[in-house]
């Protein structure tokens, strides 16, 4: 059960959880803007009400995570996002990254590879406040070759390695921002797309990521 009330505690919350996010390192404002009209409690049971500001994950359906809102942040920033940015995001989850980039302006496609969250996403009324999502049930390490190419690309899932297809669906001189490891920790790399196809890579802090799967779940 999810609750669509968003009141003066949730929103003195949502200041506080700002306010971390500012002394944790967080200094682009249209992200932390984002974040501050979001009501993520929406995006989780009711169970979790209290909890929802926390700068903490928690479950969601199929185990799957709702990302820290640091980790969310953090990935925000480092797209460098600009109003009507075409952005691929692999890996929906509850939505919840796709919102604060849709909040920013960006245009946001957006795959789920398992079929029970994607098919809760489009019962999730809240979304339709958000035409400049796009939904997609797939497998994210595809892509979307049929809209490419984006301006940027988010992988919010530890990749076990680049993958190829989607660094071909960046544009020329975008973004992508990528967990990659195989163990219990990912360092966080932002990939930039040069003219001959190749990337350079800038090295960032390590953090924790559910598994980058191939294949669809759920058909």
């Amino acid at each position: 059960m999810r609750r669509f009330e968003d009141t003066y505690r949730h929103k003195g919350l949502r200041k506080k959880l700002v306010d971390l996010l500012k002394e944790k390192g967080i200094t682009d404002e249209r992200v932390l803007d984002a974040i501050l009209q979001l009501p993520r409690h929406y995006f989780l049971d009711s169970a979790f009400d209290d909890k929802a500001y926390e700068d903490k994950a928690f479950p969601i359906a199929v185990g799957q995570t709702i990302s820290q809102p640091y980790t969310v942040a953090y990935q925000s920033q480092l797209l460098e996002i600009k109003p009507f940015d075409k952005v691929l995001e692999i890996g929906t989850g509850s939505a919840y990254q796709a919102c604060v980039l849709a909040e920013m302006g960006a245009q946001v496609f957006t795959i789920e590879r398992q079929k029970a969250l994607f098919d809760q996403n489009k019962g999730f009324s809240y979304l339709k406040k958000y035409p400049n999502i796009k939904f997609f049930y797939g497998d994210g390490f595809e892509g979307l070759p049929t809209f490419a190419p984006f301006d940027k690309v988010i992988i919010t899932a530890a990749a076990p390695f680049i993958p190829e297809k989607l660094i071909a669906q960046l544009k020329t001189g975008g973004y992508m921002v990528i967990p990659v490891g195989e163990g219990k920790v990912q360092r966080m790399l932002r990939l930039t797309k040069k003219s001959d196809g190749s990337y350079s890579e800038e090295v960032f802090d390590n953090f924790s990521f559910v598994p980058m799967l191939g294949g669809r779940e759920g058909v």
